[in-house]
């Protein structure tokens, strides 16, 4: 009887110290659980941590759902220095965070109605000469322009009629040491009739106008479509680029795996140039979270 008493109270023991075992192994596993939770949350609130041959920015209308306060307090979480195709009403919250309006925008027409007819050349004068100053003013240093379309012009007639609008405005941009930039865009897919559609086209009007002031910039996703061989065309052309912007081929999405441009590649190329300025995230994200995405291509194009 007590060699029975005592088989069971012996197993109760064991069955009570089992319990606390299984107990604690839970407690320390969720406890483990957490702080791993909690780590991850910390890093992931962490400015990335750039290795500085890259000057990060990132396109305005990309993330339009995004107040633009709001989008400048992610940008700085990432590591982000400036963002593009903002307007001088928009300048004072840039400032209040510390970032560059790194592409003025605001003065062009469109993007159809360029330089390169000269029925638009009164407008685009009047409107280059008073938003030239307001971008030293600011600071600030590149103002984007367009071609615009050719509508039946040849090379030869959009390459003299853009001279003859443009250098009405380089002694001013010149003074005020503003870059006109002109964006090269392609004709195949989202802007067809643009002129300004390879890579060489905008480096002969360069050369025309002869100016340190007037530059282009190079979308790699834009000159992926219309001309392919972006690492060669960066190195030949880098003397007349001012800026860069990227996006996902085919889509104009995420830089990742999806889409066929390699980008630290690319990346690395533009570094090797010597390039000092911007390269600005001008993808569409497709994915719900869309600061986890910019914050990815950033990565990938910090090399």
């Amino acid at each position: 009887m007590k060699l029975k008493q005592f088989n069971m109270t012996s197993n109760i023991n064991r069955r009570n110290a089992l319990k606390n075992i299984v107990a604690g192994t839970a407690a320390i596993g969720v406890s483990s659980g957490l702080s791993a939770l909690a780590m991850d949350k910390s890093e992931s609130d962490q400015p990335l941590k750039l290795k500085g041959n890259i000057n990060h920015a990132v396109c305005r209308w990309c993330f339009s759902s995004f107040e633009l306060e709001a989008l400048c307090i992610e940008a700085k979480k990432i590591g982000i220095k400036g963002i593009d195709l903002v307007g001088p009403k928009d300048w004072p919250t840039l400032k209040k965070y510390g970032l560059e309006s790194t592409m003025c925008n605001g003065a062009e027409i469109n993007l159809v109605d360029g330089f390169n007819d000269e029925k638009f050349h009164e407008k685009l004068i009047q409107n280059y000469t008073a938003m030239i100053p307001l971008v030293a003013e600011a600071g600030y240093k590149n103002l984007i322009c367009f071609s615009g379309n050719r509508r039946g012009k040849d090379d030869e007639t959009g390459w003299n009629n853009c001279v003859k609008g443009l250098k009405q405005l380089i002694p001013l941009a010149e003074k005020h040491n503003v870059v006109l930039v002109m964006e090269l865009l392609n004709s195949k897919i989202n802007h067809k009739d643009y002129q300004c559609d390879r890579t060489s086209w905008g480096a002969e009007l360069c050369k025309r106008v002869g100016s340190e002031n007037f530059k282009l910039l190079y979308d790699i996703y834009h000159m992926q479509i219309d001309e392919g061989d972006v690492i060669r065309n960066i190195k030949d052309y880098h003397q007349y680029i001012a800026h860069y912007h990227t996006a996902g081929v085919p889509g104009r999405n995420e830089i990742d795996d999806t889409q066929e441009l390699y980008y630290p590649a690319i990346m690395k190329a533009i570094a090797e140039t010597g390039f000092k300025g911007f390269v600005a995230q001008e993808f569409l994200p497709k994915n719900a979270d869309k600061m986890a995405s910019l914050k990815k291509a950033v990565t990938i194009c910090d090399i």
